[in-house]
């Protein structure tokens, strides 16, 4: 009788330590109801910094959420809907784990495969570390043909040309399509670029280089690459506060369409729509704007409208069959919805195509609009719309200026500020004070030439034309456009990137003045060496402005370490000692000698209210061939990497605060794929644009 009293206390004790022990992991670093969590071990024991993915199509559309193991090995995925999911591993020297069936509340421990050869693992490196094995022509060889400068190349095939559209050194790009295999490779390679509906854009870019010699080095290149040459670096896994990522990630749109950005809150105020819908541009490729709700990961639909059924389509586009969709066009659109914007009510607001491009009477030379008097446009080929969710209408805009990039500023008319990109050398805004009030698009509209004070006295006058030389009576116009775009919160004053600018390139400050259509004078500021070709730039808090460069660079710029503003020196170059560069990760080509790497950053994007969590202000780069946005911290980069799918390229940022009180799960940056050709990527004609959401966690165990 004692032994089986003593017995049952045992066991009574030993489910109380057990009890306490699953409470204990309930309330600490324990998997949870709605988690999965364990160790992930390879031959060698414990495997750090590698991704575990759990990914279900359970719900209504795809969905997948990815963590990092910590030091120990150990994982924790927090928060997953309820469905049955796969799970495995990925990592840097690894080749995927077996995937895994399993549901929430399990502790799941895993089991890594070692790559077993260099070719193997090299197949799950970022675009860079392919595309970096590209020669490019020596500094010494300059000028080949038209191009003056190795840095003048090397805008073309990264940052501002091919790299523009998609990440070179993905599948899709390494390798060459069946279709053209029995060709030469540069017959290959020139035929290439001649498929799918993007055919103009790429025989633009490729005749911006001496065409035979880069055809020549990209043939090159896949040739190399198919003899069984692998990069000559290797990414490093993810380290400290890397291993706190956590990345939420749903599939939207369709197999062929693309996007641009997406937008969920106002960019003033974080706070707006929390909790709320997010809505895509779909540029070219449909007039569909794609619509994701988070909370029920559900997507939807809404057709972006135009007004004149005769507005051009970018179905018409000429092409060759794609080696992926044959002869028929995949994209339709007539709207072109570039760029979207959300205002304080919760509205999305796109640069958008409504009309054909010739412009209305009160745009043109004659015309008695203010700004038409100054500066008369005849064609604009984008325009402004608004669509409001409450009421399920769309508000079209005829604006006189072409639209590219859009932002609100901090003002009492909620001015919408407007990049023209490929315009004529304007840039443009709309009062919405005063369109809301009266719904007169001709009054409420105007814009500027860019007008420098090289006379020095600091207000606008008469000015001498772009291709004259400086007047020291006089001012002088700057024929450029303005690509990104971004406004001071300080000053107010309007930022952009002169990105189509020659090299080195620029940027723009502009001073609105009390009357911007006569009174805004323009700054322009060239980034010294090894800096150039500026393409998407951002502004923070304090009035610091960061950009892109294609020499592989961050950019930073403080106007206020300048000497010289205005008069006749204040032509670009006159600001060295502004400028701050900063070298992007990953490798640099062999042939380039200068700082910087082979990264091709589309865009930056400054959080200026610590909405991801690394601080409020930080820059982040699109780091578009690094598969990973690239935060600024403290004078060093923390790499935001997307391991799947594979292929990762952003074009801006999002952030938003869903709820300011409940600690890291309340805050969030959002991003989606915006690559024009996700079938290049992993998962190929089947892979869909996606929406991910990047939350940081205090430790990579945290619940």
């Amino acid at each position: 009788m004692k032994s089986i009293t003593k017995l049952y206390f045992a066991m009574l004790a030993a489910g109380v330590i057990a009890l306490l022990a699953a409470c204990a992991g309930q309330m600490g670093n324990g998997v949870g109801s709605s988690d999965l969590g364990g160790v992930v071990s390879g031959p060698k024991g414990p495997e750090a910094g590698v991704w575990v993915i759990a990914e279900t199509t359970d719900l209504p559309t795809k969905f997948a959420k990815i963590v990092v193991t910590d030091a120990s090995g150990r994982y924790l995925i927090p928060d997953l809907p309820k469905a049955n999911y796969s799970v495995w591993v990925r990592g840097y020297g690894l080749v995927d784990s077996s995937k895994v069936r399993t549901t929430p509340g399990t502790t799941l421990n895993l089991t890594a495969v070692p790559a077993p050869s260099a070719k193997a693992a090299a197949e799950y490196y970022p675009a860079i570390y392919w595309y970096s094995m590209l020669k490019i022509p020596q500094e010494n060889e300059f000028p080949v043909g038209k191009v003056k400068s190795q840095g003048e190349w090397l805008s073309v095939v990264k940052t501002n040309g091919c790299n523009g559209c998609h990440a070179m050194g993905t599948p899709g790009t390494r390798t060459m399509p069946k279709d053209f295999t029995h060709m030469s490779s540069v017959d290959a390679w020139t035929r290439r670029i001649q498929s799918g509906q993007a055919l103009p854009q790429m025989a633009r870019d490729i005749n911006r280089v001496d065409a035979p010699r880069a055809l020549a080095l990209f043939a090159d290149w896949t040739d190399r690459i198919a003899a069984g040459e692998l990069p000559f670096a290797q990414p490093q896994r993810p380290q400290g506060v890397e291993r706190n990522i956590v990345l939420t990630v749903w599939d939207w749109a369709s197999t062929t369409t693309y996007l641009h950005d997406l937008i969920g809150t106002d960019r003033r105020k974080p706070t707006v729509n929390a909790n709320g819908k997010l809505y895509g541009s779909a540029e070219e490729s449909t007039d569909m704007v794609p619509v994701l709700d988070p909370n029920t990961h559900t997507v939807s639909e809404v057709k972006h409208p135009v007004r004149d059924p005769k507005t051009p389509s970018s179905k018409a586009s000429p092409m060759q069959p794609s080696a992926y969709w044959g002869p028929n066009p995949i994209w339709d659109a007539q709207t072109s919805n570039h760029n979207p914007m959300m205002d304080e009510k919760g509205r999305p607001w796109f640069a958008a195509r409504v009309r054909h491009p010739s412009n209305p009477d009160f745009c043109k030379k004659g015309s008695s609009h203010p700004s038409a008097k100054v500066f008369p446009i005849a064609e604009s080929g984008r325009h402004l719309s608004m669509y409001d969710p409450a009421s399920g209408k769309w508000t079209l805009i005829s604006t006189c200026f072409p639209t590219h990039h859009l932002i609100f500023a901090e003002d009492a008319n909620n001015t919408v500020w407007v990049s023209s990109a490929f315009g004529p050398g304007v840039i443009g805004w709309l009062n919405r004070k005063v369109f809301e009030e009266t719904g007169d698009e001709a009054r409420a509209q105007g814009w500027t030439p860019l007008i420098l004070d090289t006379n020095g006295n600091g207000k606008r006058d008469a000015y001498v034309e772009h291709d004259q030389p400086v007047d020291p009576a006089k001012d002088k116009r700057l024929n450029l456009n303005i690509y990104a775009v971004a406004v001071n919160p300080v000053d107010g004053s309007v930022w952009g990137t002169a990105w189509w600018s020659p090299v080195p390139g620029a940027i723009i400050r502009l001073n609105p003045g009390s009357n911007p259509t006569e009174t805004a004078l323009a700054e322009v500021y060239e980034p010294p060496m090894p800096g150039y070709g500026p393409r998407g730039g951002d502004i923070d808090r304090n009035g610091i402005y960061w950009v892109s460069l294609a020499s592989g660079h961050l950019g930073k710029f403080d106007r206020s370490k300048c000497k010289v503003l205005n008069g006749p020196k204040a032509t670009g170059k006159h600001c060295p000692e502004g400028w701050t560069l900063y070298p992007f990760p990953g490798p640099q080509f062999r042939d380039v000698k200068s700082t910087g790497s082979a990264e091709a950053s589309y865009y930056v994007w400054v959080d200026q209210f610590n909405t991801l969590g690394l601080g409020a202000n930080v820059p982040i780069a699109t780091g578009n061939l690094n598969d990973a946005y690239l935060a600024l911290v403290d004078g060093k980069f923390v790499s935001l990497r997307v391991p799947y799918p594979m292929g990762f390229f952003p074009k801006w940022g999002e952030g938003r605060i869903d709820n300011p009180n409940a600690g890291w799960k309340g805050r969030s940056m959002w991003s989606t794929t915006s690559t024009r050709t996700p079938f290049h990527n992993e998962g190929g004609k089947e892979s869909k644009p996606r929406v991910i959401r990047f939350q940081l966690r205090p430790d990579p165990l945290a619940r």
